[in-house]
């Protein structure tokens, strides 16, 4: 089985997951724009019992998703880097492909809660949009 690994910016937080995402996806929807200071977070969709920390503990900042479920953003209390939110209505973690130590074979395979996305936004070509998250991964 594959075993992927990454880090938060500084090191202090490391986690591993084994085998393929169940989704990879970017999201606009305005809380991730507001986190990560851009249009989209693009997070790879990792069963919660698949991802581990290997090292330090991440601290955690709890939002309300539009399920009205937490969502728990884990990050480096030193750097500031999220790593992973775990998405509680679903039972996975989106993790932040750029914290991967090799991101190099994950692409999106579509791109959720356009309909927030800013004007300037640019959408990657032949990946499905859709104006909000769709029924089938509302929990």
């Amino acid at each position: 089985m594959v075993k992927y690994e990454g880090s938060c910016g500084c090191g202090d937080i490391k986690y591993a997951f084994e085998g393929e995402p169940i989704n990879s996806a970017f999201c606009y929807c305005k809380s991730c724009q507001k986190h990560t200071g851009s249009d989209k977070w693009f997070g790879l969709w990792v069963p919660k019992d698949k991802l581990t920390f290997t090292k330090g503990k991440p601290a955690t900042y709890t939002r309300k998703g539009d399920s009205s479920k937490d969502m728990h953003h884990r990050f480096c209390g030193k750097c500031g880097a999220t790593v992973c939110v775990e998405v509680t209505v679903a039972g996975f973690y989106s993790v932040s492909a750029s914290t991967l130590d090799d991101s190099s074979s994950f692409s999106p395979k579509m791109a959720i809660y356009t309909a927030s996305a800013p004007q300037w936004a640019v959408f990657p070509e032949g990946v499905p949009k859709f104006d909000i998250l769709p029924p089938e991964f509302s929990g």
